[in-house]
């Protein structure tokens, strides 16, 4: 057995919920082993193993492995998915795609996840938690809206229900269970209110924690929700070879289409994280609005746009720079620089 780890070189596991499946090969490529192991076996197979590269799609539980590999003194690495179907050889089984992650993992100009620390974790816990409650509180108050309609109730779409609500409850001649039905609607909105609220709350002590999410907020438009999403999607800013690798992974750029040496570019390949993506065009908005005001050369130079393309257009491009801004911020260590634009002659 102990020859057998020496020629080890590189593992590709296929994750699972209780079965893992691991395919080993040496340095020239040849099938060492093929294992299926539980959680637990898996651990202990590999930290008596030599040191080595464990490779894994970047799916649930993946940064944990990871981390735990990591301590094994083992060099871990993370593939995207949609990088590793392409090297499937004939059908789909467990250990067919545990050999595909080696051959992914084998090429030079292979892209990898970097693993992400408990902290980042649990900030993207807390985000996705958030969303989540968001998504229930605005069901809810479009429910209240949807009842009082078939009623013959008609009030302004958005928080406005919600504040008229006790009103409407008592001038409106309605049914009395439906009353008691839409006030414990209003108590679960205030319930969903209050999660939201603590929720926020925690994601700014720990936001405030960290200098480099105080240098993010420095970027214009970038508000705390963005900057903390933007620390747990790009906490080490350096797996990325150049602010435009990371503007690319989010899909703020447009998708290719080109061949015989004639360039064809289509519309935003929309790729990636779609949440922070989303926030970086909000932000994005959100600086368009007041864009007159602006003196600085961004500024400036969102001005000439407008004067030219679509605002939507406009928006996905000013999401892209502060894409870029908050790479280069973290991976440069800087701070945010506004210069002033100079008076047309």
């Amino acid at each position: 057995m102990g020859t057998i780890m020496d020629a080890v070189s590189l593992i590709g596991v296929d994750l699972g919920k209780h079965y893992f499946h691991l395919h080993a090969q040496d340095a020239s490529g040849r099938i060492v082993f093929r294992k299926k192991f539980t959680r637990g076996q898996m651990l202990t197979l590999l930290g008596n193993f030599p040191s080595c590269t464990v490779v894994m799609e970047a799916c649930a539980g993946a940064h944990w492995i990871a981390r735990r590999l990591q301590a094994l003194g083992h060099e871990a690495r993370l593939i995207s998915p949609q990088f590793v179907k392409p090297f499937r050889q004939g059908n789909k089984n467990d250990f067919a795609d545990a050999q595909a992650i080696c051959e992914a993992a084998s090429r030079p100009s292979m892209r990898f996840v970097s693993p992400h620390n408990e902290a980042q974790q649990v900030v993207s816990a807390l985000h996705r938690v958030r969303e989540a409650l968001v998504r229930e509180r605005t069901g809810t108050i479009n429910q209240i809206h949807a009842f009082l309609l078939e009623f013959g109730v008609s009030l302004p779409k958005g928080m406005t229900v919600i504040r008229r609500l006790p009103t409407v409850l008592a001038a409106e001649p309605l049914p009395s269970r439906l009353i008691v039905l839409l006030e414990r609607l209003h108590a679960h909105f205030r319930y969903l209110d209050e999660q939201i609220v603590q929720i926020e709350r925690e994601l700014l002590s720990q936001l405030h924690e960290d200098e480099r999410s105080e240098r993010l907020l420095e970027i214009p438009g970038i508000g705390p929700m963005t900057a903390s999403v933007l620390m747990s999607e790009l906490g080490d800013a350096r797996q990325y070879g150049s602010a435009r690798q990371f503007a690319a992974s989010i899909g703020l750029v447009p998708r290719q289409y080109s061949t015989g040496g004639k360039p064809t570019l289509l519309g935003i390949s929309k790729r990636g994280d779609k949440n922070l993506r989303r926030l970086l065009v909000q932000c994005a908005r959100v600086i368009m609005q007041g864009i007159e005001r602006r003196t600085d050369l961004l500024g400036a130079w969102v001005r000439g746009l407008l004067a030219r393309r679509h605002s939507n257009v406009v928006a996905c491009a000013l999401a892209n720079k502060l894409a870029r801004i908050a790479w280069a911020i973290l991976a440069k260590g800087t701070h945010y620089r506004s210069r002033q634009a100079v008076p047309a002659a």
